[in-house]
């Protein structure tokens, strides 16, 4: 390394000293003269100490043991989406920052604050993409079911697992590079669909060994629906103008249904006294609805209808639901989803129904832990003690034989030079390791 550091400086002073003298021709010096100077300083060039890197805040290393827990999660997800029939789909992290500002709507944090966008390199016409690390995935699962037709020969049971990116104020359950497990039911239309989703997540739960949860759901009707309850809703904050904080009275005429999901406790009142979404439903969308709630009593699925319940994105129409917990203080939302029926149309596809919902990981994972249940954590079935160095080839050859039979063995392996250490010192490591994984 030392020595890369002294070469870059060296041809960079060569240089330097070059250009000088172009600039006076009459001073001229033979090649071997410019190499003697160089190479003395930058033989005499100190090494500053190399700073430590960090990961980017927000952004977390998964390492072992925890990876451990991630992989039994992501494990009994696939294991439960094969019996539900749910096909696993995989789209870019970086997609195109329209995708999401047509899907997830302007009027929303994500798209306001959150997102992680910019300009692309541009090419050798001065053409360049405005590209975005996405901060959900439905919209990607989306736009990849439209750009490849998969709805051709009917609808479709998909689920996802990935990184996701917004750039919020990191805190516990929230984080800049946060995962997200999910699951998406695109060319159906019924209700039982929507109760199928939710009953996989209340089966994904129970693999879990979770309890600590309850079930919120609403349901936001249709368009021309919603359109009636927002003139009655902005005539209502209107009246109350006085008592909205700063973020509603921006987002009264623009997305006033966003204002019923906030967080401030001094809007409370006005939010309560609101006109509820739920009496301007026509009969089809109140048979949707009571249609969910039949299937879900009939399954022994508690459920609480929260009127104040919206979601944060756009792309919504009738059912919406959310799995909360008390155990996470104020991000108690594990797993959320809903129905978006215009959505696939809004992306240029053929006009279809969908539903779907996502998961928090680090969420869920921090769940269990709250709740105190243990997740086994892997160790090998044997542990290769090596008598001396010459045995190596053998004991090789050995470990092959049983890893190919399906056994799980660890080989010990010397820190350094001096040799494989003591019998003694070397079954010091199982045990410790063993004690570990407890």
């Amino acid at each position: 390394m030392a020595k890369t550091l002294r070469g870059s400086f060296r041809s960079s002073l060569k240089t330097t000293l070059k250009n000088a003298l172009a600039r006076k021709p009459s001073l001229k010096l033979p090649e071997p003269m410019l190499e003697k100077m160089t190479a003395g300083r930058a033989e005499k060039l100190p090494l500053a100490k190399m700073e430590k890197l960090a990961a980017v805040k927000g952004m977390n290393d998964i390492l072992p043991p925890d990876s451990a827990r991630w992989e039994w999660l992501e494990e009994k997800v696939r294991s439960l989406m094969l019996r539900y029939a749910y096909r696993n789909i995989r789209t870019p992290i970086l997609e195109h920052t329209q995708l999401f500002v047509r899907g997830i709507g302007e009027v929303t944090d994500i798209v306001e604050k959150e997102m992680y966008s910019f300009e692309d390199r541009s090419d050798k016409y001065g053409d360049y993409d405005h590209l975005t690390m996405r901060p959900e995935n439905t919209a990607s699962v989306v736009r990849a079911v439209t750009e490849h037709n998969l709805l051709y020969e009917g609808g479709k049971r998909l689920y996802y697992m990935g990184p996701m990116f917004r750039r919020e104020r990191p805190q516990r359950g929230r984080y800049r590079q946060f995962h997200q497990i999910g699951a998406e039911a695109l060319g159906f239309a019924g209700p039982e669909v929507d109760a199928e989703l939710i009953l996989l997540a209340a089966a994904l739960w129970k693999e879990l060994g979770l309890s600590d949860w309850r079930l919120e759901i609403n349901s936001l009707g249709e368009p021309e629906e919603r359109a009636q309850h927002r003139a009655q809703l902005i005539a209502h904050f209107e009246q109350h103008a006085d008592a909205l904080d700063e973020e509603a009275r921006r987002r009264l005429h623009s997305n006033p249904l966003r204002i019923l999901d906030t967080k401030n406790p001094a809007m409370k009142a006005v939010v309560e006294s609101a006109p509820r979404l739920i009496d301007f439903l026509g009969p089809q969308s109140l048979a949707h609805f009571e249609g969910l709630k039949a299937i879900l009593d009939a399954n022994g699925i508690a459920w609480t209808l929260n009127h104040r319940l919206v979601r944060g994105l756009d792309y919504y129409n009738l059912t919406v639901f959310e799995f909360v917990t008390d155990r996470l203080g104020a991000q108690g939302t594990i797993c959320a989803g809903g129905r978006y029926d215009y959505l696939i149309e809004q992306m240029g596809g053929k006009a279809a129904p969908a539903v779907g919902w996502a998961l928090g990981v680090e969420r869920v994972l921090e769940l269990i832990k709250e709740q105190g249940e243990a997740i086994a954590l892997p160790v090998p079935d044997a542990y290769a003690v090596i008598p001396e160095a010459s045995a190596l080839p053998v004991v090789l050859q050995t470990l092959q034989a049983l890893r190919a039979a399906g056994v799980s063995v660890q080989m010990h392996a010397s820190a350094n030079a001096e040799g494989m250490g003591s019998m003694k010192s070397q079954f010091k490591r199982p045990m410790a390791a063993a004690h570990a994984s407890h």
